[in-house]
């Protein structure tokens, strides 16, 4: 029989930092990730500063810092018939040192969380392994059933898992959690296009016909998001991809000489965008965390940050009963009442941004119902010192830091 203390299921960065985090404390931890690698295109690859604080916490600044990475303090939209571009969020203004987001990939953040972790004799990753069911006994979760991608099959039992495997995740299949699924009026398609010298920095928006883009400066090229209105992938791949090509050179004409490096439709990622939360994140012997309690929209970019910080508030409300060895229900519900406020008001203004701008200029109608309303709004923004902080301060820290537990940082 295998046995360990915490069984993390799923290997993102909130499993990654959770098994870090609980490692250095001294509890025996085993993180199950279903991929053979972390090597995965169009991931949240956004570092922010609440993160960065974090890996400095943790001693690991340094060796995160020698990693590539694209660092952006502004976020920037167009204004006006010329659509000049303006910006609406100055991270750079925030105070020091980490008045920046990191643009790392995924993957390189991952490989460092395992590669300190490995360090701890408490810790091990089991790679190309997938979760399939929960062991149970008298209504408590006592681990999970597990197959490799060569077929093996086991069982791993835990004093507590933690379900840390996305919106896919297996716990979303247990009734007594509750799923609350909100309205999203968008999907997403991801591409790439070159970036060239003379192009603006940071990250930067655009409206088009009945699109909206994100762009994301990664150095050498642009890691681009166009949201169409939901359901419409198919009819507008079948207008072809020529014509979405031309609406987008329409809306950002700075860019019209590369779109012609976008060859099929083959080279654009459809990703299906998903707002929802559990009503209850735990069971007896069990914790859900990150995208497993609460799928986040795209909107404000924050959901690895969200994750993350989940990540830490469970090791902070749960090393000391997992040293002892008996974590109770008061123990996971407690992760759970921390997190809510921050993932419900989160929610709240991403449910609000889409019925007051994603929504309307996906079916060609003003931003917040007048086209005269959304422009005093903006210039407001723009002008006001105060009013650029908001967005950038949400957007760096979220509604709430969360500091490691003692044991772990150094």
């Amino acid at each position: 029989m295998e046995r360990t203390t915490c069984c993390v299921v799923g290997g993102g960065p909130a499993g990654m930092v959770l098994g870090l985090l609980l490692a250095r404390a001294g509890v025996a931890v085993t993180v199950l990730e279903k991929h053979g690698d972390f090597l995965r295109d169009f991931r949240g690859d956004t570092v922010h500063p609440s993160t960065l604080a974090l890996l400095e916490d943790l001693g690991l600044a340094e060796r995160f810092a020698r990693l590539p990475q694209r660092r952006v303090t502004t976020v920037q939209l167009p204004l006006g018939p010329a659509r000049s571009l303006v910006t609406v969020g100055d991270i750079g203004s925030l105070r020091g040192p980490y008045n920046y987001i990191a643009m790392v990939p995924q993957w390189d953040l991952l490989d460092l969380l395992v590669d300190e972790a490995r360090r701890e004799p408490s810790f091990s990753v089991r790679m190309s392994t997938e979760a399939t069911s929960f062991l149970t006994e008298r209504g408590r979760v006592t681990g999970v059933r597990y197959r490799t991608s060569d077929g093996r099959t086991g069982e791993l039992r835990a004093t507590l898992t933690v379900a840390c495997d996305g919106r896919s995740s297996l716990a979303r299949s247990l009734p007594e959690l509750g799923l609350r699924t909100f309205s999203c009026p968008m999907d997403a398609w991801w591409f790439r296009l070159p970036r060239q010298e003379g192009d603006p920095h940071g990250l930067v928006g655009g409206a088009g016909e009945q699109f909206l883009t994100a762009m994301i400066d990664r150095g050498e090229y642009w890691q681009c998001a166009a949201l169409i209105l939901k359901g419409t992938d198919g009819r507008r791949r079948a207008e072809g991809l020529e014509k979405f090509m031309a609406d987008f050179t329409a809306a950002i004409p700075w860019l019209a000489d590369r779109v012609h490096t976008l060859r099929s439709w083959d080279e654009v990622k459809l990703l299906d965008v998903r707002l929802d939360r559990l009503r209850r994140w735990h069971r007896p012997g069990l914790l859900c965390i990150g995208d497993a309690a609460h799928a986040m929209s795209p909107v404000f970019g924050i959901g690895i940050n969200l994750a993350v910080e989940d990540a830490v508030a469970a090791a902070r409300c749960l090393v000391e009963p997992l040293r002892r060895g008996d974590v109770g229900l008061r123990d996971v519900r407690a992760v759970q009442r921390r997190r809510w406020p921050t993932t419900a008001g989160t929610q709240t203004l991403q449910r609000f941004a889409h019925k007051q701008v994603i929504e309307p200029v996906l079916t060609g109608q003003p931003p917040f119902g007048d086209a005269r309303r959304a422009k005093r709004i903006m210039e407001r923004i723009t002008t006001s010192r105060w009013l650029n902080r908001v967005p950038a301060y949400f957007l760096a820290y979220g509604a709430l830091r969360e500091r490691p537990p003692a044991a772990s940082v150094r």
